[in-house]
């Protein structure tokens, strides 16, 4: 299992406001719902992972058919607004998956230069992230992205 911690106020707003967001544990099912649905409305193939919302952490059981569909389901749920962590289970054949947290100032580009040396390849890291990313520029402080290797 790995454990990733996100910026608990950043993203996207599927829970109302932030007192909605940290009500009663009665509210998980519905949280569960919203989760599912942005997964579902990205496109992501998450058949056989289940959501759970545990307070402000939710857990992702078992596993996507791949790794980087396992990856992107973590960073879809994990990159919304009132969740702070993401426990998933690890695609035992693959490497540990590689993320990056955008602080304030970065591009793709810098982060690509950063994390892959060179800055060129800021390319492979928005495709990597589709269909969470719509375009390039459109990233925000607090979002964390899969960094691809190879």
């Amino acid at each position: 299992m790995g454990l990733w911690s996100f910026v608990k106020d950043a993203g996207s707003s599927l829970f109302g406001s932030k007192a909605e967001a940290a009500e009663a544990p009665e509210a998980a099912a519905a949280k569960e719902a919203a989760l599912k649905a942005e997964v579902e409305k990205l496109g992501l193939d998450a058949k056989g992972v289940e959501i759970k919302v545990q307070g402000d952490k939710v857990v992702l059981s078992g596993k996507a058919a791949t790794p980087e569909a396992q990856e992107k389901v973590i960073l879809a749920v994990g990159n919304v607004a009132g969740v702070a962590e993401v426990e998933a289970e690890d695609h035992l054949d693959a490497a540990a998956p590689v993320f990056h947290t955008v602080k304030k100032g970065d591009t793709l580009s810098a982060i690509a230069k950063a994390t892959l040396g060179n800055a060129n390849r800021y390319t492979e890291i928005f495709e990597a992230n589709k269909p969470m990313l719509s375009h390039p520029d459109k990233i925000y402080p607090g979002q964390m992205l899969r960094i691809p290797q190879a």
